[in-house]
């Protein structure tokens, strides 16, 4: 698992999307075993007023209707550490792998997934860690209603993103 997959990829370009829409930029994409990109999408919580389309949850829905085989051996690239709702998705999906760009910025129920046995990989990606730090400085209300009013991941933020 690199940066150079094509999953990781499609994930940072969805990152960017979200954030030239003004949005939270976080991207994401499911790939099968096969190397197939099955779906993609990135977080639409502040352009949808949502409270649910993170980015994984958008790539579960573009992914579309699928058969459990398609999620067998399957891997979510996500650009940054998944909340606890969107690694319940992974799970109750049953994806195999996990790859992340970066967790300094956040940390989601990375324990939980290991827990279940699956795979994560963290790529400590640079340009996902900075997409995150200038939407924080740039839009530091919509940070501070995500993370303080803990309506996003349910916890405060890591010292240093207040």
């Amino acid at each position: 698992m690199s940066e150079h997959d094509a999953g990781f990829k499609a994930a940072l370009e969805e990152a960017k999307q979200g954030a030239s829409e003004g949005g939270i930029p976080i991207g994401a994409c499911l790939v099968s075993k096969e190397g197939k990109i099955l779906g993609r999408g990135h977080n639409m919580r502040i352009q949808k007023k949502s409270a649910t389309l993170h980015a994984e949850v958008s790539t579960l829905e573009n992914a579309g209707r699928l058969p459990a085989s398609a999620y067998e051996g399957a891997t979510m690239y996500t650009t940054l550490s998944p909340c606890h709702m969107c690694t319940g998705a992974c799970i109750l999906y049953k994806l195999s792998r996990v790859v992340m760009g970066e967790n300094n910025t956040l940390v989601g129920g990375e324990e939980t997934l290991k827990r279940a046995g699956v795979e994560l990989v963290n790529l400590k990606n640079a340009e996902c860690e900075a997409l995150m730090k200038k939407f924080i400085e740039e839009h530091p209300d919509d940070w501070l209603v995500l993370m303080r009013g803990y309506e996003d991941i349910g916890e405060p933020p890591k010292k240093g993103t207040e």
